[in-house]
């Protein structure tokens, strides 16, 4: 597995100062800066940051974040962790990454996603009632526009393009992207039409549920005769000099995350027993880099995925704890997995 890449993802938590004050949405955008500047130096491979359109975050526009820190890095992965494209405009999705793909020399990435969340339907102007048609027509044209060529597309959910040549181009003549899926076996499925990548976003659960999905993905691609790329996939988690440390730095912010977005899905408050569970068997990869490292481990070996992405932020946290955790994922997690998985 020495190919195996890893990742840092965040939303632009709204982190806490020393006192315990929430920062303002600005320094939670420069703290993000930091910390990319920070993964970059000690070998993270890759950085994904997710588009949210309420008040916990800071991050609305992955692509502008990722545009500053392409100019203060040289060498990790530039990617939206997702990018809800069923909410924005296709040919301004291409335009924008295209352009963090020239600012970082070929390093960004874009992950699409029909979005867990749904703020930015009524934000932008787009009825929930049209969430399936909106993502189905919108990857279609994506997927065009990819082969930057002029495009000839048309569709219920935006204007027909005739022979459009959509700029800047990418050097390398494709801008790599993923798709972002939860959990949908149609959403795997359409994955593998496109022969997109595909990362999943294991948030709760056994990891090893979702091997599934991962050879539907692969059985899929060889039915369409397309690439099964290898898989990637992203869990929450934070490291700490201890286990202790991490515990119980992490469990408050995660109760008052998981409790704030329960309230909207009719979810009853989150008890400290299903924390805990999470921690020993589910996809919550919290503790000492040695303990987070074997699970890691663990759950790559389970399903022999390519990739793994850290969630490294949950509400508010210290600003201190984060920078701590990137430093402790780069260089102790990381390494400690590779020696686990060429043991």
């Amino acid at each position: 597995m020495s190919d195996l890449l890893f990742g840092l993802d965040s939303f632009g938590d709204v982190p806490v100062d020393d006192t315990g004050a929430p920062v303002s949405h600005a320094a939670s955008l420069r703290a993000v800066l930091d910390e990319a500047v920070l993964a970059d130096q000690i070998g993270v491979d890759a950085l994904a940051l997710g588009e949210h359109h309420r008040p916990e975050y800071s991050v609305s526009t992955p692509e502008t974040v990722l545009a500053g820190i392409a100019t203060r890095t040289g060498r990790i992965k530039l990617g939206s962790g997702v990018t809800v494209l069923s909410s924005d405009d296709p040919v301004r999705v291409f335009q924008r990454f295209a352009t963090v793909d020239a600012l970082s020399r070929g390093r960004a990435e874009v992950i699409l996603g029909r979005g867990s969340f749904t703020e930015s339907f009524p934000l932008f102007g787009y009825d929930l009632s049209d969430y399936d048609v909106l993502f189905e027509e919108k990857i279609e044209l994506f997927a065009k526009l990819l082969d930057e060529k002029p495009v000839t597309w048309s569709g219920t959910t935006r204007a027909p393009l005739q022979d459009a040549d959509v700029f800047p181009k990418t050097e390398s003549g494709r801008l790599q992207t993923w798709v972002g899926v939860g959990g949908s076996p149609q959403s795997v499925v359409r994955t593998a039409r496109y022969g997109f990548p595909l990362m999943l976003a294991i948030i709760g659960g056994a990891p090893a549920r979702f091997a599934p999905y991962i050879d539907l993905y692969r059985r899929a691609a060889e039915q369409f005769g397309t690439t099964a790329h290898p898989v990637g996939m992203h869990s929450p988690g934070f490291v700490a000099d201890t286990d202790e440390e991490a515990r119980q730095g992490y469990w408050p912010s995660y109760r008052v995350m998981r409790d704030r977005i329960g309230r909207l899905r009719g979810w009853p408050p989150v008890r400290r027993e299903e924390f805990d569970a999470e921690l020993e068997h589910g996809s919550l990869y919290v503790g000492s880099p040695e303990t987070v490292a074997r699970k890691i481990a663990k759950a790559v070996g389970e399903l022999g995925v390519g990739r793994f992405d850290l969630i490294y932020t949950v509400g508010p946290q210290p600003l201190s704890a984060r920078m701590r955790a990137v430093e402790l994922y780069g260089t102790k997690v990381i390494p400690m997995v590779r020696d686990i998985l060429a043991g």
